[in-house]
């Protein structure tokens, strides 16, 4: 069990140094906290990142996650989308999934509107620590991924929580590995 949790670990920690961005179809974005339509320093960064991807050109569109949390008046997504556009992004090229709550969530319904829109594949882009289990989700749900972590995440430069983050998602990633 401990050898298993440790592989988990070492892959969590490996995905999340590779940068697979390559040209595809969509630029997806996992949602994070946002502050009254503001997207928080965590979402900002990674929005930060996938606008630099679009604009140098990697994907024709740009698709924003995350649902509203309890007392939110607005969704993760829709801050992004208000940022995105904010930094020069054509409201044309986004693609707003408002809906999921988890990154489970998220990419289930990121799946069906690629799907539906022919597309096949997409750049993902998230915080390191959330990499593997990403491409995991994504390619369970039809999507071929190539992982870009955002670097500048507020979240990279404490330690304590980048281990919390690892720790929790060697835990994950083999319980989505067994769906």
């Amino acid at each position: 069990m401990f050898a298993a949790w440790l592989t988990s670990a070492t892959l969590v920690v490996v995905w999340s140094a590779r940068d697979a961005s390559r040209p595809a179809a969509a630029i997806v974005v996992l949602g994070a906290a946002q502050y009254v339509g503001r997207p928080s320093p965590v979402l900002r960064a990674r929005l930060d990142h996938a606008i630099a991807l679009y604009k140098n050109g990697l994907a024709p569109v740009l698709v924003v996650t995350g649902g509203k949390g309890p007392r939110d008046t607005t969704s993760e997504a829709e801050a992004s989308h208000l940022y995105a556009v904010r930094q020069g992004v054509p409201d044309t090229a986004i693609l707003v999934e408002s809906v999921g709550r988890t990154s489970d969530e998220s990419m289930r319904a990121v799946a069906n509107m690629m799907h539906t829109r022919g597309m096949r594949d997409a750049v993902l882009v998230s915080d390191p620590f959330h990499m593997l289990r990403l491409q995991v989700l994504a390619t369970q749900n039809g999507i071929t991924p190539y992982t870009s972590p955002t670097q500048t995440s507020p979240i990279s430069a404490n330690h304590e929580l980048v281990a919390e983050y690892v720790f929790s998602e060697s835990i994950k990633v083999p319980f989505t590995l067994l769906r």
